[in-house]
């Protein structure tokens, strides 16, 4: 009983710290990341397709996107696409390659995306104390069951808080070097 609380607490502690890495890599810094482009949809034959599904992605060099589709008569979707996107960015296609260049940020907006980041940390740390609120409650409700005692509930609470302290820091951990990064000239 206790161990599958625990397992489900860390998995569930784990997917929101994955999130978070996630919803951080789509916040754009001064430095090129073909990540930026995984969500903008082109036109592909009628279908809408991420930009990874009809070419791919690399860095040219740290401020600029490479992207070569697979097909030359998709270049000009492409570019059209990344345009319309509103992530800021302005594609020039050079033959079959979209070259799409990083605009710098101003200091300004280098602190507005700073207060963005924090605010998804911020989010990301209640997600995983509510987790921790929820299994307590589970452990809590087993002990008025009876299914087990009061020292066996003690001890998991600790090590549920254990598990909790440590995700935590490892957001930490991830908010410092984007912030870091996002700081950087």
């Amino acid at each position: 009983m206790i161990p599958n609380i625990k397992s489900t607490a860390e998995q569930k502690m784990k997917k929101s710290l994955e999130a978070l890495k996630a919803d951080l890599a789509k916040v754009r810094t001064g430095r090129a990341h073909p990540g930026i482009l995984d969500h903008v949809m082109v036109d592909y034959y009628g279908t809408p397709t991420a930009i990874p599904g009809v070419a791919n992605v690399t860095l040219i060099d740290a401020r600029t996107i490479g992207v070569s589709p697979w097909e030359k008569k998709m270049a000009s979707a492409i570019e059209k696409a990344i345009r319309d996107a509103d992530l800021g960015l302005n594609p020039s296609t050079t033959g079959d390659i979209v070259r799409v260049p990083m605009p710098s940020l101003t200091e300004e907006r280098r602190r507005d995306l700073t207060k963005i980041v924090k605010s998804e940390g911020e989010n990301a740390k209640v997600a995983v104390r509510n987790v921790r609120r929820d299994a307590n409650t589970q452990l809590k409700e087993l002990l008025k069951k009876k299914s087990i005692a009061e020292d066996e509930e003690r001890r998991a609470q600790e090590e549920i808080q254990k598990l909790t302290d440590r995700h935590i820091a490892e957001i930490d951990k991830v908010l410092q070097v984007k912030e870091a990064e996002l700081m950087s000239v």
